[in-house]
């Protein structure tokens, strides 16, 4: 059977949750979980699958007291700073939802950017539910300090080495594809990044593992809609329906990502993704604002499918 060797991470049929952690955390097996439509006030929604939730159980991850946010990364984040080890099914995770909605049925996987602890993510899902009206699920991207952030950003623009984060989503996305359902990723910064990287990957695994030719990859992976803000990646694979908002007076995406409005040469080598709708704008912020999520990028956001009729 085919496998893929990105770094010394194997992508085989298995997911790639990294099984050697296992031993350097404290991980709490809860009881069984019944089936989602089966719970009291439970919410109901698109990442369902009444099959898998029969049985599953709520992998719920509990750090010991102190730890550093390393030890967060690639879980998944719910509410209330809940975390979760890759692999739960997003079913079982209970989502952030918009203080003025609770009832929200749609729901949104998040990864956040460089230099932004657990309960920072928090902040930023409580902001991308109320922005959006959908639930909030997060696939947390560990902060080490800014230095050693960037070198991880640098290793994942060159596809080198391991993140725990891209393969929590990459597992993620191509097991809700594989279910036959409908995703909705937002990444910001490096989470863009990682999004990115975590595409390309499914990419690939449905091309290997599932024989699929370019034209079928694309199809099945039409089912996903994405959006960036102020991402660090210059690159998408095809077939995603994309949104990308950047802020012309943002390094991070004119530096590293798609760069600013208007033609220059390092466009040759960026690709936003096959019909991809990408919204500049200019606003002047103070100090790290013109880069902010909360602050500036949700500001500029309008509803998705406008969004991809460019109406901004």
């Amino acid at each position: 059977m085919s496998t893929i060797e990105r770094g010394r991470t194997l992508v085989g049929t298995t997911p790639r949750t990294n099984v050697a952690r296992t031993a350097e955390t404290n991980t709490v097996a809860t009881p069984a979980v019944q089936p989602t439509a089966q719970r009291t006030n439970a919410v109901v929604d698109g990442f369902d699958n009444k099959a898998a939730n029969t049985a599953s159980v709520a992998k719920v991850f509990t750090a010991p007291a102190g730890s550093k946010d390393k030890v967060y990364d690639g879980k998944l984040v719910g509410a209330n700073g809940q975390t979760f080890e890759p692999g739960t099914p997003l079913s079982d995770i209970p989502a952030v939802t918009p203080r003025n909605n609770p009832n929200a049925t749609a729901t949104v996987i998040y990864t956040n950017g460089i230099r932004t602890d657990k309960d920072k993510q928090g902040g930023e899902l409580q902001a991308l539910a109320d922005r959006t009206g959908m639930r909030a699920i997060g696939i947390h991207n560990a902060t080490e300090g800014t230095i050693s952030d960037i070198l991880q950003c640098v290793k994942d623009k060159m596809d080198k080495g391991t993140n725990p984060a891209v393969d929590t989503l990459a597992d993620t996305i191509y097991g809700e594809l594989k279910a036959g359902r409908d995703v909705h990723l937002v990444g910001y910064s490096q989470g863009g990044l990682i999004t990115s990287r975590a595409l390309s990957d499914v990419a690939r695994r449905l091309r290997i593992e599932d024989g699929m030719s370019p034209a079928q990859v694309q199809q099945t992976m039409s089912k996903l809609n994405v959006e960036t803000f102020g991402a660090a990646a210059g690159t998408y694979p095809d077939g995603p329906n994309y949104v990308h908002y950047v802020n012309n007076r943002d390094a991070v995406p004119t530096l590293f990502g798609l760069g600013s409005k208007g033609w220059t040469p390092g466009d040759l080598l960026r690709h936003a993704g096959k019909g991809a709708q990408v919204h500049y704008f200019s606003e002047d912020t103070v100090f790290s604002g013109a880069h902010s999520l909360t602050d500036t990028y949700l500001n500029h956001r309008v509803p998705f499918e406008q969004a991809r009729a460019g109406q901004f």
